[in-house]
């Protein structure tokens, strides 16, 4: 799991990557300031993020170890508190920096190390083996899919960058290790995104995309097989580039504690996160220290206008997020005109150029931050590749404002009359906005499952509340002290205890068990038909969808969206980690056409089948949004084979499954049908109106999925 430098082929050179030009230039200011606090790469599958993440490591400078420390403490500096100290005057090792990829299937052991608990209990000895933290310790630590990663990993994770040190508690038995290093991580938000508060510990953020522009993209193709068929002679073609940036980059971790930050840079910078209305502190410090970063690079001890200005394209964006809807990105124009508004005078000298027109002292480096208007200046060197295009912009989702015009006349709140019968996509009508918004009831899975940790279900995990203790299942987890204790104690004087000691063996230890909560999949089954098209409670309907999806997003839960209308179903959302996928989906969804309910629920029984053969261990919640309509080419009816029988046999066959459903009444108006109500029978789950799933709502009554289901075994001998 652990990666360093390859030994059998050498790594793809960094300066032969192909555009791309935020992504180096942020990875090569942590290479010079480590103290900025590392980068998060987001971007589509394909882009290189790795290629480019792995390609710095060999630019880094190599580091002196202490001599069989397992934890890289420098020979003029050793940490006091290193768990293999103290260090005398013993060997010294001259090593390359580390690269180390952290799986984001890793356990917390493997990320922090594991504590000998059996030789802690008897011995008194604090017998640590150490994790990933560990030899991370003054190089690269790597994230692949950051986003995938369990929640309590990455707080693990953020908690030691942001500290400087691990620490490692097991029963009252601690250990402390030194734990400073560059933290990079790469993500696709189509996959999920990662909490606001997570996002903001990342220093720096860049977006990445494929290149459209057709030369580039030869370019990069003719590198890549170029590497693939010599790798050892497509890095000595590089080799001087390499160096000289090498070089660059030690010469500029030399000037960097002379750079002087001025009082108008820092004004510049307050301004700039108190337009954005960014949270915190944190974001004033990381943009200070990139600027001061960005001159080092250029070859300045001043801190200029520039540099501000890169800096904040750098470390705003993914701070500007209010909610997971929202897209990251920064107003530039705003920028400029804060930066112009809070220029003002100051005593210091303007930076030096040394009257060179060009601020990049390095001329074809093309690495100086000022060498070019726009967050495009200052960039790491790049031969052979053409311009790179513009990133094509990031499309945010759509979201209809309070007060935001209707693209078409309002109808009016009252049941409608079902559509006459008739196909394609005849009578469809345009896409309404959701309304706000709102904080919904919990809704829960029955029974308790063992699923990924989350915010939603009674599961058993590896953290919560303890229920119990049971022998270990392979390696031993979190440790049940009195019931080892309890285990060890009849056997001490068969096994000669002498002493204080406790003699315990591998078949005393006890693992605790905890209850906690899981994250499920919530798959929504959503109806768009004529039924439902009056605006006003289309808009609603929207709005408790997009509601859920916020719950399921606040609760890690994976989603799924089914849509309903005309004469089929649609899978307009595989099941996904990607909540904001959701809500661009249901903001786009046209309204219109007959109510093919049977459709819509037997198409949820084929997605259910599926996902429980790829993941068993996480349970599912179907959500069912809907008036209860059914109606299909021969109308509405309740006789034998007509819409609504077969969506009661359909409705009974996810029953069958035990599949855990919530029926979400749509219904208006003064005259009710009750037909939502009958369809959660048949379900054998409940049904909640739009009010009742407020969680602030007076009417509504304590409400869960298991309503009035059936126990399962119930359902099974029925």
């Amino acid at each position: 799991m652990t990666t360093a430098h390859n030994t059998t082929s050498p790594q793809y050179p960094f300066t032969a990557v192909v555009g791309m030009d935020d992504l180096r230039l942020a990875l090569l200011l942590n290479a010079v300031s480590p103290a900025v606090g590392g980068v998060l790469v987001r971007g589509e599958k394909g882009t290189a993020k790795s290629t480019a993440v792995r390609a710095l490591s060999a630019l880094m400078p190599a580091v002196d170890v202490v001599g069989g420390c397992r934890f890289a403490c420098a020979p003029t500096a050793p940490d006091p508190g290193c768990p293999d100290g103290p260090h005398g005057t013993g060997p010294v090792e001259h090593r390359p920096t580390r690269m180390v990829e952290l799986p984001v299937g890793a356990s917390e052991d493997r990320l922090v190390g594991a504590l000998d608990i059996e030789r802690a209990l008897s011995e008194g000895v604090k017998a640590f083996e150490p994790g990933l933290l560990a030899d991370a310790h003054r190089g690269i630590l790597y994230v692949d899919e950051v986003n995938l990663l369990h929640d309590h990993l990455v707080d693990l994770l953020l908690d030691a960058a942001a500290m400087g040190a691990s620490y490692v508690e097991r029963e009252g038995v601690s250990v402390r290790h030194a734990a400073r290093f560059l933290l990079v991580g790469t993500m696709n938000p189509e996959e999920g995104e990662l909490r606001p508060q997570l996002l903001d510990r990342f220093g720096l953020t860049v977006e990445v995309a494929a290149s459209r522009e057709p030369d580039q993209r030869v370019e990069v193709v003719r590198r890549r097989l170029a590497y693939d068929a010599d790798p050892a002679g497509f890095a000595a073609r590089w080799a001087g580039d390499e160096d000289e940036l090498r070089g660059r980059i030690a010469e500029a971790r030399e000037l960097l504690p002379r750079v002087t930050l001025g009082d108008r840079a820092l004004r510049q910078i307050a301004a700039t996160c108190a337009a954005f209305e960014v949270d915190g502190m944190r974001a004033d410090i990381v943009m200070a220290r990139t600027a001061t970063a960005l001159a080092a690079w250029a070859g300045r001890t001043d801190v200029a206008e520039e540099d501000v200005r890169q800096a904040a394209l750098l470390a705003l964006p993914h701070r500007r997020r209010r909610n997971p809807f929202d897209a990251p990105g920064l107003d530039e124009d705003k920028l400029d005109e804060t930066l112009e508004e809070f220029r003002g005078t100051d005593e210091d000298p303007a930076p030096d150029t040394d009257g060179d027109d060009d601020p990049d002292p390095d001329g074809p480096d093309g690495g100086g931050p000022g060498g070019g208007d726009g967050p495009e200046g200052g960039h790491p060197p790049q031969e052979g590749g053409p311009e790179e295009a513009p990133l094509p912009p990031e499309t945010g989702l759509p979201h209809q404002q309070d007060g935001e015009a209707s693209p078409t006349p309002q109808a009016p709140e009252q049941p409608e009359p079902e559509p006459r019968p008739q196909g394609g996509a005849a009578g469809e009508k345009p896409a309404v906005g959701a309304t706000e918004p709102f904080r919904t009831r919990r809704l829960d899975v029955p029974g308790l499952g063992e699923g990924a940790d989350g915010r939603r279900s009674r599961a058993r995990t590896a953290h919560g509340r303890t229920t119990g203790a049971r022998r270990p299942r392979g390696a031993l987890g979190k440790l049940h002290l009195a019931a080892t204790v309890q285990a060890a104690a009849p056997h001490q004087k068969a096994r000669g205890r002498r002493g204080t000691g406790l003699v315990v063996r591998r078949d005393d230890l006890r693992e605790a068990v905890r209850e906690g909560r899981e994250g499920n999949l919530v798959l929504f089954v959503v109806d768009a038909s004529g039924s439902m098209a009056a605006r006003k409670r289309m808009g609603a309907v929207k709005g408790a969808v997009l509601s859920l999806l916020l719950d399921a997003y606040q609760r890690r839960d994976k989603i799924g969206m089914i849509t309903f209308r005309g004469s089929d179903a649609e899978l307009a959302l595989p099941p996904t980690s990607s909540v904001e996928a959701g809500a661009a989906r249901l903001a786009q969804l046209p309204t219109g056409g007959r109510t093919p309910l049977s459709e819509g629920l037997l198409k949820a029984h084929e997605v259910l089948r599926i996902e429980r053969m790829r993941d068993p261990s996480r349970r599912a919640l179907l959500v069912v949004v809907t008036d209860g309509r059914a109606t299909g080419a021969a109308g509405a009816g309740r006789a034998a084979g007509g819409p609504l029988a077969r969506a009661s046999r359909a409705a009974r066959l996810l029953a069958a499954d035990g599949t855990a459903a919530v029926v979400v009444d749509c219904e208006a108006g003064p005259v009710r049908l009750g037909l939502a109500g009958e369809l959660a029978r048949d379900l054998q789950g409940t049904a909640i109106t739009l009010d009742e799933l407020r969680a602030d709502s007076v009417s509504a009554l304590v409400r869960t999925v298991q309503g009035t289901r059936t126990t399962h075994g119930n359902r099974k001998a029925a």
